[in-house]
């Protein structure tokens, strides 16, 4: 029995599927084989799994569309490794990734593990941008993918995460196909008992979307994906949680600040423009670009927004639904 099954879940990307396939070609560890899922794409990525058979031990499925959780279910039930690796098909990898992977697994004893994302130098500054926000502890970043939850355990996030056989077993795999479906599963696992940990070693270089009006729609998605975990387990949802919803409704009073109290409003401002400048230093350091840091302050604006958005809308949406109703979508683009 193989060691490892990389699930890739794929929808329409057929030309990222290649650089992924490409950066799993080249690892230091060969124990593994790749299962790659067709979901119902318009844009088929058969030829671009065909011409690794040479360079991977890789089978290709085909299945109408259900969304990505059910999809990872698919390739996993299909999948013959003790422990089944899900990557986002916009992910590329480090040759070591694997091999990491395998030494910290073993080591820390873990049943499933989550690894964080970052950019790579080839990003568009666009990218870059978007990346920083969706990383950065002044944004939504440690709430998606870095930081544990209050009780100190961390929750393993889909563009990057591995689970043992033993896990998918007992789990049964995603619950539901989108909105929030990993943070179910990952909470679902916890709650059995097994052992979970960030490695942050076992990065990925994120491509995530190339404009921000996709960023935008992308990140309203994730805002009610925050609420949809919610019907599942009430508990999970933090002040934390509410830090963009807050600041996207501060955002839009700013009109009725200045109508009604002058003074407030100049304070606000102040704060507005003390946090821009806060985004843009630390992105200015860390990627040492100017226009980087400038359009950081822009990604971050519409994560925040369109997160916010997404929350509200669809927390007013809960607050008026019979309890127990769960949202699980129909064809949609994947929201890596």
């Amino acid at each position: 029995m193989r060691r490892f099954s990389i699930i890739i879940p794929v929808y329409n990307r057929p030309d990222e599927l290649a650089e992924l396939l490409a950066c799993l070609a080249r690892q230091t560890v060969r124990n593994f084989e790749v299962v790659v899922v067709e979901d119902g794409s318009g844009i088929r990525s058969e030829h671009v799994a065909r011409s690794f058979e040479t360079a991977l031990d890789i089978r290709y499925y085909e299945k109408p569309n259900s969304g990505q959780g059910f999809a990872r279910n698919y390739g996993m039930e299909r999948a013959a490794g003790d422990w089944f690796i899900i990557l986002d098909s916009d992910a590329l990898v480090e040759p070591q990734y694997l091999e990491i992977v395998n030494r910290e697994i073993d080591r820390q004893q873990l049943d499933l593990y989550g690894g964080p994302d970052r950019d790579h130098p080839s990003f568009t500054p666009v990218q870059k941008a978007i990346s920083y926000s969706m990383t950065s502890l002044f944004t939504t970043g440690g709430i998606r993918g870095k930081a544990k939850n209050a009780g100190g355990t961390f929750h393993p996030r889909s563009f990057n995460m591995g689970l043992s056989r033993q896990v998918w077993e007992q789990t049964g795999g995603f619950r539901i196909t989108r909105m929030g479906e990993d943070i179910i599963f990952s909470i679902q696992a916890l709650k059995l008992g097994f052992r979970s940990a960030l490695i942050p070693e076992a990065f990925i270089y994120h491509k995530r979307r190339t404009d921000f009006g996709a960023f935008f729609r992308q990140l309203r998605f994730f805002g009610r994906a925050r609420i949809n975990i919610t019907r599942f387990f009430p508990d999970t949802l933090k002040l934390v949680h509410f830090f963009p919803a807050a600041f996207t409704v501060w955002l839009f009073s700013f009109p009725l600040q200045l109508l009604i109290f002058k003074p407030l409003f100049q304070l606000s401002v102040l704060a507005l423009l003390a946090y821009c400048l806060m985004i843009f230093f630390d992105s200015w350091k860390q990627n040492q670009s100017i226009t980087v840091a400038s359009l950081s302050v822009q990604a971050v604006f519409v994560q925040m927004v369109g997160y916010g958005l997404g929350f509200l809308s669809e927390g007013w949406k809960y607050l008026r639904e019979p309890k127990g109703t769960v949202q699980t979508g129909e064809r949609v683009e994947y929201p890596s």
